[in-house]
């Protein structure tokens, strides 16, 4: 056995650590609940929290990227919320999965996006222990 354990691959996309102004709304209410991102990716944004918010609670995101003139626009839902409590969390923040980005601006996005780093991790990786098993026994 190799020693080596296996972590938990949770994302399909890498995000970026990229702070953009962004305009986050509330469908039910057209309430503003955030203005600032944290971190960005093709697929979704991680944004401070500005109003209280509810886990699948849907969204209208619109954001421009740092020198650029394009904006991007799309209905979204909060996939996540983070209250701020655990070691790490720099503030209370929020993250919405973008529903209806057009596939060309998500493309143009993930360009964007190369060669900016990733967000540092602020937890411990997860361990994939079946993964580790399985690797154990087929080395």
């Amino acid at each position: 056995m190799s020693g080596t354990l296996v972590h938990v691959q949770q994302r399909s996309v890498l995000r970026r650590s990229v702070r953009v102004d962004c305009q986050v709304v509330r469908e039910r209410d057209f309430k503003l609940v955030g203005s600032r991102s944290i971190d960005l990716s093709p697929d979704g944004m991680l944004v401070m929290l500005q109003e209280p918010v509810l886990t699948g609670e849907p969204m209208f995101v619109a954001f421009r990227l740092p020198r650029s003139d394009y904006w991007f626009d799309s209905e979204a839902y909060v996939a996540r919320v983070l209250h701020g409590r655990r070691p790490g969390d720099m503030c209370r923040s929020f993250a919405v999965q973008f529903e209806t980005l057009d596939p060309g601006a998500q493309e143009f996005l993930g360009r964007s996006l190369r060669g900016t780093p990733p967000p540092l991790p602020l937890r411990e990786p997860r361990i994939d222990y079946a993964g580790t098993l399985l690797k154990a026994l087929l080395s």
